[in-house]
């Protein structure tokens, strides 16, 4: 079995790729149990946000490429339009890379703390499509322990800076004076509220909130003073924003050209400032090719988190320190769960030998045969079909030259122990079916 990690994400796909991969809330659950279908996936968990898409799973050996192309059937791409986009990761770099994802190591914003959020419901979406099992189901569990530790005992997460947050320091870029400035944000969610309450404290002039849900765009609004909107109202009201922010979970735009045309008609050319946090995106991308319209998506928010990034260096350094350690602990414990496997099917070979032997010795009784005779035929043919394919084995490592397995042998049935009972046991006898008492019985 392998562990399976693999995705791409802000750094490795453009915006138009990873609105394309995207996957709904909505249609997460019907999306899990579809990739469970494929041959050779025993568990999988999807993760989909604005920066990323990534796929976590285990699955037979030699099924590598299924997710991968599980993916781009399911995003309508044709084969090699994603391969080069793709990362992909194994085992313990897998188990690295989900731990990195969860404290946001591997964020646009480094230790931005949305993404943990984001990774619950990941599992949260697997677990209720029965998609999990042991092995996944733990690393999911360890993530959290892992996010939690790394947010305690570093300062990953202090003064958390959010794409949100990105977004309004952006915009104060392009007008320098936020308290002069008319600002429409589309949509509520947690994005939407962080940007309402960074443009607060920037002393915003004026604040408009649309959402297709008229209730949640007003309890937004009254928290930070603004003006609720339903969404159909939006170009009726486009004209008079200065600074658009949009971040909402629709599949299309919903701010198209034509609108944008409009309302720059209205505003007599004075510039807008639109930007789009959502994937898919929000706003029609041949906005950008209007004149007085400056649009820009969550990547171009780069060059304003660097300076963030560099100031958590050395937290995230130590954050590093932490998950080695952790990954390192779950590989200790994937091989032991491993060894466990083994040891029940060596458990189950060896009691099925057992039963198989009793019967016939139950046989030889019923057949009038004396109680010694039936013992000595049990002991004699239950001792050499368990040792059959040991002796076989270890003869032909000793052919081969094979020592590594043969002193492991030796460690594993103790033969050089000081108080064995034999201490050159025979482990060279093929004859299982006709132990010689058993014969002279007959």
């Amino acid at each position: 079995m392998t562990l399976l990690a693999l995705g791409l994400n802000h750094q490795t796909a453009p915006v138009a790729l990873r609105e394309t991969l995207a996957i709904d809330a909505d249609a997460m659950p019907a999306a899990v149990r579809d990739l469970l279908a494929q041959p050779g996936v025993h568990e999988a968990a999807l993760l989909s946000t604005c920066n990323r898409t990534e796929i976590y799973c285990r699955i037979d050996a030699g099924a590598e490429a299924v997710p991968a192309r599980w993916l781009a059937q399911r995003s309508r791409l044709g084969p090699g339009q994603l391969e080069t986009y793709l990362y992909t990761h194994r085992d313990g770099d897998a188990a690295r890379h989900l731990f990195r994802v969860a404290t946001g190591l591997d964020s646009m914003v480094l230790g931005e703390p949305q993404i943990l959020g984001q990774v619950k419901e990941a599992y949260q979406h697997a677990r209720g499509a029965g998609a999990l099992k042991t092995p996944l189901d733990r690393l999911f569990q360890q993530t959290f322990a892992v996010a939690k530790r790394a947010r305690t005992d570093t300062r990953i997460g202090a003064h958390p800076v959010s794409v949100a947050f990105a977004a309004v320091r952006l915009a104060q870029r392009v007008f320098t004076a936020l308290d002069e400035a008319t600002v429409l944000l589309v949509g509520a969610g947690d994005t939407i509220e962080l940007a309402a309450r960074h443009l607060v404290d920037q002393n915003v002039r004026r604040l408009l909130v649309a959402n297709r849900t008229l209730e949640h765009a007003q309890t937004l609004a009254s928290r930070f003073g603004g003006y609720a909107l339903p969404l159909d109202d939006l170009e009726r009201h486009l004209a008079e924003a200065d600074i658009v922010i949009c971040a909402t979970a629709s599949r299309e735009p919903v701010l198209r050209r034509d609108a944008v045309q409009r309302a720059l008609r209205t505003r007599r050319h004075r510039p807008m400032f639109l930007l789009d946090l959502a994937v898919p995106r929000d706003i029609e991308a041949s906005v950008a090719d209007l004149d007085d319209v400056f649009v820009y998506t969550v990547d171009d928010l780069e060059q304003v988190i660097d300076d963030n990034r560099r100031s958590r260096r050395e937290a995230a350094d130590q954050a590093e320190a932490i998950i080695e350690l952790q990954v390192e602990h779950y590989l200790a414990w994937w091989r032991a769960a491993d060894q466990q496997d083994t040891l029940k099917r060596l458990r189950r070979h060896s009691e099925a030998e057992r039963d198989a032997t009793l019967a016939r010795a139950a046989d030889l009784l019923a057949q009038g045969k004396s109680p010694q005779q039936a013992l000595e035929f049990l002991a004699h043919t239950l001792t050499n079909k368990l040792l059959h394919t040991p002796s076989a084995n270890l003869r032909a490592a000793a052919l081969r030259g094979d020592r590594d397995l043969l002193q492991a042998a030796a460690r594993l049935f103790d033969a050089d122990a000081p108080n064995a009972r034999d201490p050159s046991p025979r482990l060279d006898t093929d004859d299982t079916q006709h132990p010689p008492q058993t014969r002279r019985a007959g």
